[in-house]
């Protein structure tokens, strides 16, 4: 893709979405891995990607040339070093929505399965929380009447005719229920900081959490419940990984506050 993508430009210009310019770039196994290691937000620079990849810095090199010129990443210089960010949240949903179908790599060690298994429990989808601990803290929402769904269930489930990535803006089947603001004042959220936030992403939003194949809580507020968290200490991320882990602290909170046990 060029700089000129439809996805920054006056849409009527364009015809249908160029859906395999961007299946190719994804494609490659190395620029696969580089892409699902920066899916938490984080900013990483060149060399860490290289490892994560399994490739060599040169390689590396001309894969994060390709993915920003695609537009699928986005390069800041801080110093000596280049720091490399995915485009933004819709990169994020688009991957989560491919590994929610795609085949799991085989695993050939026992640090990749305890990798594996951390990634299922909790991790960072972008800016918010995602796994089993994401989908937990979306049902005890909506348990707490702090969420509601617009589309009839009660619980985080999937629906049959959502799509893979559920849910962006008008289409969200949540909204804030009759106890949202004692709920999440409870647990130090601020509703009206996550209203003000200068992105352009809706109040809430729905994903289908890829291991789980149940919703997660993701916009403007799924991102300040994760950054409250992280400020409180609750949930800790260990350094080059996208797993998130909850502190002793962060089980007997969210225990206490939202009744969540066996996390």
């Amino acid at each position: 893709m060029s700089s000129s993508s439809p996805r920054t430009a006056a849409t009527s210009r364009y015809g249908d979405a160029d859906v395999a310019s961007v299946a190719v770039l994804i494609a490659d196994p190395a620029r696969g891995r580089i892409l699902m290691a920066l899916a938490d937000g984080r900013a990483l620079p060149a060399s860490v990607l290289a490892t994560e990849a399994g490739i060599s810095a040169q390689s590396a090199s001309g894969h994060l040339k390709k993915l920003v010129t695609g537009n699928l990443l986005r390069v800041a210089a801080t110093g000596r070093h280049r720091y490399y960010t995915l485009a933004g949240p819709e990169i994020a949903a688009a991957l989560e929505s491919l590994a929610l179908i795609a085949e799991p790599y085989e695993i050939t060690s026992l640090r990749q399965g305890t990798r594996a298994n951390a990634l299922r429990q909790g991790r960072t989808c972008y800016d918010h929380i995602a796994g089993k601990l994401g989908v937990s803290i979306t049902e005890a929402l909506l348990e707490s009447r702090a969420l509601v769904r617009t589309d009839g269930r009660a619980d985080a489930g999937r629906a049959d005719t959502d799509p893979l990535s559920a849910g962006t803006g008008d289409d969200c089947p949540y909204e804030l229920g009759p106890r949202a603001h004692d709920v999440l004042d409870a647990i130090g959220v601020d509703i009206e900081t996550a209203r003000q936030s200068r992105s352009r992403r809706p109040l809430l939003r729905a994903c289908v959490d890829w291991t789980e194949q149940r919703h997660h809580i993701a916009g403007t507020l799924g991102a300040e419940i994760c950054r409250t968290f992280v400020d409180a200490e609750w949930i800790t991320r260990k350094p080059r990984e996208r797993a998130i882990s909850l502190t002793p602290r962060g089980h007997r909170a969210l225990e206490a506050l939202l009744g969540l046990v066996n996390l």
